[in-house]
């Protein structure tokens, strides 16, 4: 089953947010949820219920590559 981008974060029913480590509860963050179908979704940790972002595996890991590499230090202070 492949979910859409911006399907509500309620809408996903059951699955498990994880949030990077030394990110505040409820504070500006990103969460991110593995879902049934390998995709992962990403939600703003402000707004829990509200729209995601659906990623595919490939995806994330180019993603996650490319911040190991430094390749976002330029988008943060």
């Amino acid at each position: 089953m492949s979910h859409p981008n911006g399907i509500r974060a309620v809408d996903l029913g059951p699955v498990t947010w994880r949030r990077p480590a030394g990110a505040p509860e409820g504070g500006e963050s990103v969460e991110f949820a593995v879902l049934d179908d390998g995709q992962v979704a990403v939600r703003n940790a402000r707004d829990p219920e509200g729209p995601v972002l659906v990623y595919t595996p490939a995806e994330i890991s180019a993603f996650v590559d490319g911040a190991k590499k430094g390749e976002f230090d330029d988008m943060v202070s």
